[in-house]
């Protein structure tokens, strides 16, 4: 349907170094970090032994016993993040002015239950010795709990949403994926509210273990508040972390006439994959540079209105490289001139729900006119020679914000987000 825009309303985190919105903001613009040595199981065994954990308290997020003896963790916070985003729009799901029928849900996964998955596991296997030695101990709620789609369902039921319901799973592209769904969904006329967001909570060990096998984790076991390094020249890894975010997207008319407060319009959204390697990236960033590209001719937007861009910035060697070289196959010249930054080195790289937690951060930062900075940047690399922002948030006016995300199996996303009325 023609004329149709969306916009977010409303915003909700959990976060390694806060629940919500506005710990979460204080953290990131403070240039904190939240990485510790992991502290849910030993990591000894492990190679890379630190992480950005969440302390998370599902009881006092609101949550019912009933629903958390069904989900997992990263279904737990999607339900207490969903549950902030929606009170901070303003909506009132139970009166009749909001049609429940056209009313959606997108959420996005990488890895969805491996922490239920390895309780499960322990239990099931009486200690270890064999597999399943007797199936009656599996908890009734085991399926559920372990099904990526749990989490929509969950998130459905909660606030009445019959409209339609998804969970995206591209790798660590999940978060911005989800929202750029819920976009898609409004500009269709399929919905006129999405809660849209992603969640995971992939600090357990056959997590840690799949990322120690390629050595894609840091092992600046000694040091962790400054294992993530992205874009330094020391960088060895990302550090693994965990949480979510939600915001309401809704149709711009929808939430002019009910006089809701907006945060930013969502004016482009592109995805691509580069069909070559599932960990591996061309150096030249020809994929993510075509994402950017798409999304900015959606926005009828050039490169020079672009104020910031938030990086995917993960701190491993090649996709440092290769983001660099993305900036400057589609921004051009002004790629040397915008701020770049990356908040992954101060609540770490949580799978497919960092998308989302970077778009809540981009969502806030034209809200408050900041920066976020790169915590952790000190020694240059050659190839990469951008404004990386390091260290020290920075006030500037931010009409343009452009989020890009980068995951295994070769997938690219790009988002942009504009002030209240700059993309019309």
């Amino acid at each position: 349907m023609s004329g149709r825009s969306s916009v977010v309303t409303g915003v909700g985190v959990v976060a390694p170094g806060g629940i919500g919105r506005k710990e979460f903001w204080q953290l990131i613009t403070s240039g904190r970090t939240a990485t510790r040595r992991i502290s849910f199981f030993d990591p000894d065994q492990f190679r890379s032994q630190v992480a950005a954990e969440c302390d998370f308290d599902p009881l006092a997020g609101g949550l019912t016993r009933q629903e958390i003896g069904r989900s997992d963790r990263f279904t737990q916070f999607a339900l207490v993040a969903a549950s902030e985003a929606v009170a901070d729009s303003g909506l009132e799901l139970d009166k009749e002015s909001v049609d429940h029928d056209r009313l959606a849900v997108a959420m996005g996964s990488a890895v969805g239950a491996t922490t239920r998955l390895e309780d499960e596991y322990k239990v099931l296997s009486d200690g270890g010795r064999d597999w399943l030695v007797d199936p009656r101990y599996a908890s009734r709620f085991l399926y559920e709990a372990l099904v990526p789609s749990s989490m929509a369902a969950e998130v459905a039921a909660r606030f009445g949403a019959h409209g339609p319901a998804a969970v995206i799973s591209t790798g660590c592209t999940s978060g911005i994926d989800a929202v750029g769904y819920a976009h898609q969904l409004i500009e269709d006329g399929d919905a006129d509210v999405v809660i849209a967001g992603a969640t995971d909570a992939p600090i357990s060990p056959i997590t840690m273990a799949c990322f120690d096998a390629i050595k894609a984790t840091s092992a600046r076991n000694s040091d962790p508040e400054h294992a993530s390094r992205p874009f330094d020249a020391s960088r060895d890894g990302f550090v693994m972390g965990e949480g979510g975010a939600v915001l309401v997207v809704e149709e711009a008319g929808h939430a002019r006439r009910r006089g809701a407060h907006v945060y930013c319009e969502i004016a482009g959204f592109a995805n691509r994959c580069n069909a070559f390697h599932m960990t591996g990236l061309r150096p030249d960033g020809v994929e993510m540079a075509e994402a950017i590209k798409d999304t900015l001719r959606q926005a009828k937007m050039s490169p020079e209105e672009v104020s910031y861009v938030n990086a995917h910035g993960s701190g491993t060697k090649q996709n440092d490289v290769h983001e660099t070289a993305a900036f400057k196959r589609s921004l051009g010249e002004h790629a040397y001139r915008v701020p770049v930054s990356s908040i992954k080195s101060m609540v770490g790289h949580s799978l497919g729900a960092i998308g989302s937690i970077e778009l809540a951060a981009c969502a806030l930062a034209i809200e408050f006119g900041v920066v976020p900075p790169t915590a952790n940047y000190e020694q240059p690399d050659p190839l990469c020679d951008l404004d990386y922002v390091p260290k020290t948030a920075r006030e500037a006016p931010l009409d343009v914000v452009l989020s890009v995300g980068s995951g295994f199996g070769g997938f690219q996303s790009a988002i942009l987000l504009a002030k209240p009325g700059r993309a019309a």
